[in-house]
């Protein structure tokens, strides 16, 4: 690896030692991101339901008391009643209301990591974008650099007759297109750091270009498939309605069976008469059944009707797997080509820095002409902004693959 291939790839790749990390945005987007914080607050709203299920196999008691003016008797009169009523059966509507609710649950869990993953692949977007916009105004204002002093030179040459006019034009519009890039890429990094700073919800600093691949990447195509069958959260959320769309056709069915409470009462009353007030006490205990007989017909309806949205479902559950392999398949394409993209540009980028010193240096002995020159130095920024490019491009694939087999999470990137 020769010296001017390592100092032309260094302005694509070297950040001050502050530079602010992947790791370091992802982190503050998890903390302050509000879709995150909304999307975590109504899955802390779901896991009541569960709860709210188990009541129905749990005793109920409650408290009352009346008063009131009795004219046919003569006098007022006045009670107060305790009573408690305990299912001793519900015909599995309680365990299969409970069945479902924590299936409910637990999709809205794996929906959450899917939630979490799409923030922090919209960060990781972002982040890549700015760090490729950043090297982008970085490339123009070394090139500005870069032809100033190659103008410099050709006035100087210009004076001794050894260049012409047209020489020193030419070099003066280079220059002049260079500064109108660097305008653009200024444009663009603003937008792109307004884009960064909705993401992760503060301002960003320079970025550091200095990304390990996580850890948690597949290594082979059907390391990815598998994993994306096995960790794929919208695959794994869509598992979990068609068991909770299960429990609810039992849920259904239990509407046929009888139903049997325990009940229970007693409180203390007064009745007024003739000038007096006279305590009364009254208690009871019993059972209650309760026989569906006849509903109409909606019992069945709605146990057929169950019965459809849990085929449903499970259709649904086939076309989530068949995509989730489809998002790794893909992801890992984008990756693949990306990596070879990089590999290419590097290559590529070695050459031109080679190319550049090489016409410049011939320029000085008359072996070439400023076109030459002028040429070189497009394929250098051009070369630079490829493999600036083809960082950012990998970053993104990561993350997609990343997510499509259900490993992108805060720890995804150390």
């Amino acid at each position: 690896m020769n010296r001017g291939w390592i100092a032309a790839l260094a302005l694509c790749t070297a950040t001050p030692a502050s530079a602010e990390t992947l790791r370091e945005a992802i982190a503050a987007a998890y903390a302050t991101n509000p879709q995150l914080a909304a999307a975590q607050a109504r899955q802390a709203a779901l896991a009541e339901t569960p709860e709210q299920a188990r009541s129905l196999a749990r005793p109920v008691v409650s408290a009352g008391g009346s008063t009131g003016y009795d004219r046919l008797n003569g006098g007022g009169s006045g009670a107060a009643v305790a009573s408690v009523a305990l299912p001793i059966w519900t015909g599995g509507r309680a365990a299969a209301a409970i069945r479902a609710a924590n299936r409910d649950v637990a999709a809205g869990a794996a929906g959450l990591r899917d939630a979490e993953a799409a923030i922090l692949e919209s960060v990781v977007t972002a982040y890549a974008a700015l760090l490729y916009n950043q090297q982008a105004v970085e490339v123009a204002r070394v090139g500005i650099e870069r032809l100033d002093r190659q103008v410099a030179e050709a006035r100087s040459r210009y004076g001794l007759g050894q260049a012409t006019r047209t020489d020193v034009a030419q070099l003066e519009a280079q220059r002049a297109s260079v500064v109108a890039n660097l305008a653009d890429a200024e444009g663009a990094l603003a937008q792109a750091a307004a884009a960064y700073r909705a993401a992760v919800g503060q301002d960003a600093g320079t970025l550091s270009a200095e990304v390990a691949p996580p850890a948690t990447l597949p290594a082979t195509r059907d390391a990815a498939r598998d994993a994306a069958q096995a960790g794929n959260p919208l695959l794994l959320r869509q598992r979990q309605v068609v068991a909770a769309s299960a429990a609810r056709i039992d849920q259904a069915r239990a509407e046929r069976a009888p139903a049997i409470d325990a009940t229970g009462s007693v409180g203390p009353g007064g009745l007024y008469r003739d000038d007096r007030l006279r305590g009364v006490t009254a208690a009871s205990a019993g059972l209650s059944l309760r026989i569906p007989l006849l509903t109409g017909g909606l019992v069945p309806a709605r146990v057929r009707q169950a019965e459809a949205l849990n085929r449903a479902e499970r259709f649904d559950a086939d076309a989530a797997e068949r995509e989730a392999i489809r998002a790794s398949d893909a992801a890992w394409a984008t990756l693949i080509a990306a990596q070879g993209r990089l590999r290419a540009n590097i290559e590529g980028l070695a050459a031109a820095d080679v190319a550049l010193n090489g016409v410049r240096a011939e320029y000085g002995f008359g072996l070439r002409s400023t076109i030459d020159i002028l040429v070189a130095d497009q394929s250098l920024r051009a070369a630079q902004l490829a493999v600036a490019a083809a960082r950012a491009d990998v970053l993104v694939a990561q993350a997609a693959l990343l997510r499509a087999t259900g490993r992108l999470d805060a720890a995804a990137y150390g």
